[in-house]
């Protein structure tokens, strides 16, 4: 499916999206990134899952790959990363951790190729399970499979992949602890003997016609001896299955021999290319490879389906080239009136705003579907992040005028002081203004030590208000150094306050500050309790006087997904203070925590709304649907606000 049309059916289940997609087309899955790793130098005694936080390096690097070769579907690097697996080396106390690390190394991997992907947690089975040995008690089972889910989930994977299980009753109970925890589509996958059957007896359609009873999206075979043992079982749960649940199939690359120190498979990239007609022809929606298929099977199959496939969508063309401003062309940014912000704010709309991370690589396509979905749900602008805790990605100018330019969108970039002196400051600024991006968030910026780059220096020629007075100074007509710029700029300018910083005064004393350098609006950090806003009304009004805050506000959200993302944005993440009675009702929500998430934060903008002037949501894990929903929720109590949806 079209990337636009993917998000277009946002409004749908993360199931019914998956479904549609499988539908439409097989999807590619990556290839044995266990074994690819083994090849490249990682020792066979080793724990693979701690190279996530060891070798993140080679592990993005390996997802990279399988990416640029085609697949469409990459699983993180947490097959046996539960606490029974992991205990052996020490690190059962570590699996929650590894599995967030390992999702979020997939997730970064995806968004610097730029590709249309989905990221798959991968889950096998507790040993010594895997092994035919007696299997773990029930209620040992269901904590070690929930604990590894949510580190999944926490991380952000689209997909739940249980695979190579051979004990059908434990696959069963993960398939349960994975239902129960989120509405992510579940793949589960089997492995048959040489027999084609489980050691209980099962064969693949009963199995096929059990595991799907359970509630699985796909269910399939993977590993196993090879591709025709696996096609084999597949074609018989196909023959069950009957097209009523799809399947998926993932053989490994033939049987292996030792050489030396290390493992080879059998079947060449052109023997898994061959075979993946017969996968299609058993009517299996998604292929890949298991144990030893590495990024050149995984190109050979997708070369294949192309072949079998004629009708598959290319992948989108780069972003439009700067169009000249006296082309006349009446996209261009150039043209914008000053600020569609400004208008609004001063016409009493209330406005929407939602941040956007710019991709960490040269691609941008992911990053303007983001944004055509939160302009279609009706936000008034989307706020561009600056290399936000330090860490590299696309310039949030580029991305901004990208997105002004594709999708007639309004943005507000967020500018650091952290990477520019004061001449680079004032050159970008001139530059934004010129392009049509006239809405700049004032900030400081992480230090590096906590980024990519911990060796970097910050350069902190000034700070956010001494960017503010820069931006002042511009509207005035003239740079920092007092020369002539022509004529007046037209910025609007934003400042931050966290409302529940633990420095009360030193916060608010910087407010005054910012807003004495000419800030024209204030952004808040996330707020969670009505409680927490009527604290900030009435500092602002001791401070300001009677009427509060001298310039528009907008409130900051950001909708909690689980009690785990609650805990975690609470007690680690500075400027986000959630109140025990919310973090409370997360807890309580189990696998509700999404939805609740979006009603806490509508349930609290809409009683506090008409105290401030509009709204800054902030998505947790690129979740930019569970932001447009919360988007239009507002939108159906402002009808007449809808100016983003053009």
């Amino acid at each position: 499916m079209p990337a636009h049309d993917v998000v277009a059916t946002a409004t749908a289940t993360a199931r019914q999206r998956f479904a549609a997609r499988l539908a439409e087309r097989p999807l590619l899955a990556d290839g044995g990134l266990g074994t690819l790793l083994y090849s490249r130098g990682i020792p066979q005694q080793a724990c693979l899952e701690e190279l996530v936080v060891r070798r993140p390096d080679l592990v993005g690097a390996a997802h990279r790959e399988y990416l640029a070769a085609g697949a469409e579907l990459i699983e993180t690097l947490t097959f046996g990363a539960n606490r029974v697996r992991l205990a052996p080396a020490g690190l059962d106390i570590s699996a929650g951790l590894l599995n967030r690390r390992a999702a979020a190394l997939a997730r970064e991997a995806r968004d610097v190729a730029g590709r249309e992907a989905l990221v798959g947690g991968s889950m096998g089975p507790l040993e010594p399970a895997g092994r035919g040995g007696i299997r773990q008690p029930d209620a040992l089972s269901r904590e070690a499979f929930r604990e590894q889910l949510d580190g999944l989930l926490e991380g952000g994977i689209d997909v739940v992949v249980l695979e190579t299980f051979v004990d059908l009753d434990e696959l069963l109970l993960a398939i349960e602890v994975a239902r129960q925890a989120s509405d992510l589509p579940i793949i589960a996958s089997l492995t048959f003997g040489e027999d084609l059957s489980l050691p209980n007896g099962t064969g693949p359609a009963a199995a096929a016609r059990i595991v799907a009873a359970a509630g699985a999206d796909v269910v399939g075979v993977n590993c196993g001896a090879g591709p025709q043992g696996c096609i084999d079982a597949l074609e018989q749960m196909s023959r069950e299955l009957d097209g009523r649940t799809p399947s998926s199939v993932m053989p490994n690359a033939g049987l292996p021999q030792k050489l030396a120190d290390r493992f080879v498979y059998a079947a060449a990239p052109e023997y898994l290319a061959a075979m993946t007609a017969r996968m299609l022809g058993a009517s299996a929606r998604i292929v890949g490879g298991c144990c030893g298929t590495t990024p050149e099977h995984i190109a050979a199959m997708r070369a294949a389906l192309d072949v079998a496939l004629p009708e598959r969508v290319p992948e989108a063309s780069p972003a439009a080239t700067i169009v000249h401003p006296d082309s006349g062309q009446s996209s261009s940014p150039s043209k914008l009136p000053p600020t569609r912000l400004a208008d609004a704010l001063a016409r009493g709309r209330f406005a929407i705003s939602v941040e956007i991370d710019p991709p960490r690589s040269i691609r941008i396509e992911r990053t303007i579907e983001a944004g055509r979905l939160l302009r279609d749900a009706g936000v008034d602008l989307v706020n561009v992040s600056d290399s936000a805790m330090a860490r590299v990605r696309m310039g949030a100018l580029a991305v901004a005028f990208g997105i002004q330019h594709d999708l007639d969108l309004e943005c507000l970039v967020h500018t650091t002081t952290r990477d520019r002196n004061l001449m680079a400051l004032e050159s970008e600024l001139l530059g934004a203004h010129a392009l049509g991006v006239r809405n700049i968030l004032a900030l400081t910026g992480d230090p590096p030590r906590i980024g990519d780059y911990p060796t970097g220096s910050g350069v902190w020629d000034v700070d956010s208000i001494g960017l503010i007075q820069i931006l002042a100074r511009l509207n005035r007509g003239e740079d920092g150094a007092g020369s002539p710029i022509g004529q007046p700029a037209g910025f609007t300018i934003a400042c931050a306050l966290d409302p529940t910083a633990a420095d009360h005064a030193t916060e608010w004393d910087r407010l005054e500050r910012k807003l004495t350098a000419g800030a024209h609006l204030i952004m808040t950090q996330p707020v969670y309790s009505t409680g927490q806003v009527e604290v900030m009304l009435a500092e602002a009004r001791r401070r300001f006087g009677p009427g509060g805050f001298p310039v528009p506000v907008l409130l900051g959200v950001l909708p909690l997904v689980s009690a785990r993302h609650a805990e975690f944005l609470h007690n680690e993440v500075p400027g986000i203070t959630i109140p025990d009675d919310a973090r409370a009702a997360m807890q309580a929500a189990g696998e509700r925590g999404s939805d609740l998430g979006i009603e806490m934060a509508d349930a609290l903008l809409s009683e506090v709304e008409s105290e401030v002037e509009g709204t800054y949501i902030m998505p947790s894990f690129g979740r930019y649907e569970q932001c447009a929903e919360l988007v239009r929720r507002i939108r159906a109590r402002h009808p007449a606000a809808a100016a983003g949806a053009r």
